[in-house]
């Protein structure tokens, strides 16, 4: 069958959809067997070609038209729609375009609204940026024309259906065991550490391991602009999630509202996957409290991060740069700095302990830093994760009876 009688035979079982309810799957196969045997009357297909042409039409109607074979690849962790002038995907740390377009924007269109519907988000000309999430967890993120200059923009971040365990990440050289069994003691012992990088450097993936170590009878409460944390041992788990504003006349909820909400819940330990703005005037003031948290923040390295964290307290609050620092040095225990190496590895460039403030500055004390060696001929980077420091505020781990 060629593409433009794939595309009428489309067009036609899209037609005939009853859009004004949720039709179920089965329904829709019958709809698409029914077309496909009427099209078998007048032109003969082969039982390979009708399982084929059956599969390719449910994709394109019912899931994600010609992504969906890319989704259920276990190997792909990055797809990237340029509109309909190609599709990129991330393999194995690897960016390699795609033979493959939609022939349309109306095409794409309709599978981001398939994307947006399913998780409650809106995306059209009024509000042409979004972010969204898949069923299975992978991030999503929207832009629509004419912000889109070349059409509609539509990255997928995925990731793995279990998540990766500290022994996996131990097995890749992200990190030293001595290192892992040490963060394991500062996890269990309510320590409050922050994880910054770039993006694609792995901060949520490892925000989801450290997660792993969190005692199991302890009340953790996640906060999301879209969920993504994976955390499996705990069951007292509350996972809270940002609403956009719609036209329906449902306010915005922030990051900054769900995390003033998750104060009065009772939490053992507050898990916030991302702060990227206002927001960080709560953490701040939660960690400086007595609550126990773990976050991630976009930074360039340990140092920067403070820089960052003053910024986005000024966006929410008019306050002395020095009173932040201050807050800062004594509310964060630990900062992890993870890096995207030139091979595609992701590994832990540094961890930092914020020792004291001094002179107007945060001081900063390196714990553990990675050392690059050499690379070796099939492109690999070597290297070293070298200890070269010690812990100098164990009050937490020494409560906690480590």
């Amino acid at each position: 069958m060629n593409k433009g009688e794939y595309t009428d035979l489309y067009e036609t079982i899209l037609g005939k959809l009853d859009l004004s309810r949720q039709l179920t799957e089965e329904e829709i196969r019958e709809l698409i067997d029914e077309q496909i045997k009427q099209e078998s009357k007048r032109k003969s297909l082969a039982l390979s070609e009708r399982e084929q042409l059956r599969r390719s039409l449910f994709h394109a109607i019912r899931q994600l038209g010609i992504l969906q074979e890319l989704i259920e690849d276990p190997q792909i962790t990055e797809i990237m729609v340029n509109g309909t002038q190609g599709i990129f995907i991330e393999q194995k740390g690897k960016l390699k375009k795609l033979d493959i377009s939609f022939d349309s924007s109306e095409k794409l269109k309709h599978v981001i609204w398939q994307i947006t519907a399913e998780c409650n988000r809106v995306v059209n000309e009024a509000s042409p940026i979004v972010d969204a999430r898949l069923s299975d967890g992978a991030r999503v993120n929207i832009v629509l024309d004419p912000v889109a200059i070349n059409g509609p923009i539509l990255t997928i971040r995925r990731f793995p259906p279990d998540p990766i365990t500290m022994e996996e990440l131990l097995a890749m050289g992200a990190l030293s065991r001595e290192c892992r069994d040490w963060l394991e003691v500062l996890v269990r012992s309510g320590c409050n550490i922050l994880v910054c990088g770039g993006t694609g450097s792995g901060k949520t993936t490892f925000l989801n391991v450290l997660s792993q170590f969190i005692p199991s009878w302890e009340r953790v409460i996640t906060i999301e602009d879209s969920a993504e944390l994976q955390i499996r041992n705990i069951s007292n788990l509350v996972r809270l999630e940002t609403r956009n504003a719609n036209v329906e006349g449902c306010r915005e909820i922030t990051i900054r509202d769900l995390l003033k909400a998750s104060l009065r819940m009772r939490p053992d330990r507050i898990i916030v996957g991302e702060v990227r703005g206002k927001e960080a005037v709560d953490m701040l003031q939660s960690v400086n409290v007595g609550h126990s948290a773990m976050t991630t923040v976009h930074a360039n390295s340990v140092r920067d991060v403070v820089s960052r964290l003053e910024t986005m307290v000024l966006m929410g609050m008019e306050m002395p740069l020095l009173a932040i620092r201050k807050q800062i040095a004594s509310g964060f225990d630990l900062m992890i700095h993870l890096g995207r190496l030139k091979d595609g590895s992701r590994r832990v460039m540094e961890i930092a302990e914020p020792v004291e403030f001094c002179e107007g500055e945060v001081q900063m004390q390196t714990l553990y830093r990675f050392e690059q060696r050499g690379v070796l001929e099939d492109g690999r980077i070597q290297g070293d994760f070298l200890k070269t420091g010690e812990l100098k505020h164990v009050e937490k781990v020494k409560a906690a009876g480590w």
